[in-house]
């Protein structure tokens, strides 16, 4: 079993929003949703802390997740919002919800499942000790926020800087404080371009994903910090604005930047997933591949791709890939991408080397 890190997970939303002990084992953790209804992925989840192990997951970008919305998403549920609901009405209660995620795997810090990687040695020692003992060492998060919303000011960037925060993207879905996300288009704002000011005093690594197309390039323009995308496809063989295209991948490789690929099967079906209705049958899991191939024919070389799973982003079962029913499927791809005639190293690098070149480079010291 190769070592794994996952450039994307939703560990903290997916625990409470969704009020799931991902302690569990993963299919006992799906059996106490039996009776519940509030969402197509319940008692379909595929992660869990005993799965991400058991997947040989030992290290993760876990994000902060919190919106701040006037208007849910999840309206259209005529009994009122489910559990999973990750929108609040003013950015003070996104970023409080946000604080209460960090909580979460503080906790789980002091039961000695989690690892906070905050610096470059802490990366080290984390990763030696992973590799030398992983059925007993904990697993390592880089805190990330997937839409900047708990920031609730420009300046706020260093207390959440100081709390181990390491890497960001400005918005999720739709308009926010600071950009446009996916779903609509539109620029930067004048805070957001204070942010990327502070995230350059600070150090901070901007994450690209989910930014609108217009918000992409002006970002680029705008920050001459680290950069990645934590899970992200290739428009040319899906075409869709969550996706980038073959110019914005060329941009990023420039940057040096490493793109996590995302298993979300709607992200991967080429004829247009409609939600609720497609069925995952019309995509396979080799499909990912396909997306890793591209991004090494662009780059010409392997250096630049690794995997950002999102699998516990919102969905279960019913939105991945057949193939895919757990993280720990993941492993998968060993066999898969040698037998489209990648050596052993080479996949190493788009299991974990990538991911750990980039952050050796771009963690403080």
């Amino acid at each position: 079993m190769r070592h794994l890190i996952d450039g994307h997970l939703d560990l903290a939303w997916n625990a409470l929003g969704w009020n799931r002990d991902i302690t569990l084992d993963l299919d006992a953790m799906n059996a106490r949703e039996a009776n519940l209804s509030d969402h197509p992925g319940r008692g379909r989840a595929t992660v869990s802390l005993p799965e991400m192990r058991r997947g040989g997951v030992g290290l993760c970008q876990a994000t902060v997740l919190a919106r701040a919305k006037a208007v849910s998403l999840w309206d259209t549920y005529s009994q009122g919002p489910p559990r999973a609901n990750l929108d609040w009405s003013v950015q003070d209660a996104a970023s409080a919800a946000g604080r209460g995620q960090l909580a979460y795997y503080e906790r789980l810090e002091r039961r000695g499942l989690l690892r906070q990687v905050r610096t470059r040695g802490d990366l080290d020692d984390h990763w030696n000790q992973w590799a030398a003992a992983p059925d007993t060492t904990p697993i390592g998060y880089i805190l990330a926020m997937e839409g900047a919303d708990p920031i609730v000011e420009p300046d706020q960037a260093a207390e959440w800087w100081d709390l181990g925060l390491r890497s960001v993207n400005l918005a999720h879905y739709g308009a926010s404080r600071y950009a446009v996300g996916t779903g609509e288009e539109g620029p930067l704002t004048e805070d957001g371009l204070r942010l990327l000011r502070e995230f350059e005093r600070l150090g901070m690594i901007l994450d690209v994903t989910h930014l609108s197309d217009q918000g992409f390039f002006q970002a680029l323009d705008a920050f001459s910090g680290p950069v990645l995308a934590s899970h992200n496809n290739c428009r040319a063989l899906v075409p869709a604005q969550r996706q980038f295209s073959d110019e914005q991948i060329k941009l990023l490789i420039g940057r040096n930047a490493v793109i996590g690929v995302a298993l979300d099967a709607w992200m991967l079906y080429p004829a247009g997933w409609i939600r609720r209705t497609t069925s995952r049958e019309v995509v396979g899991i080799e499909a990912v591949a396909d997306h890793i191939d591209h991004i090494c024919q662009l780059s010409g070389d392997v250096r630049n791709v690794a995997i950002g799973s999102d699998l516990d982003g919102g969905f279960g079962t019913e939105q991945t890939p057949t193939g895919l029913d757990r993280i720990s499927d993941l492993q998968k791809f060993d066999a898969i991408l040698a037998s489209r005639g990648y050596p052993a190293e080479a996949i190493d690098a788009v299991f974990h080397g990538n991911w750990l070149r980039f952050f050796r480079e771009h963690l403080p010291a």
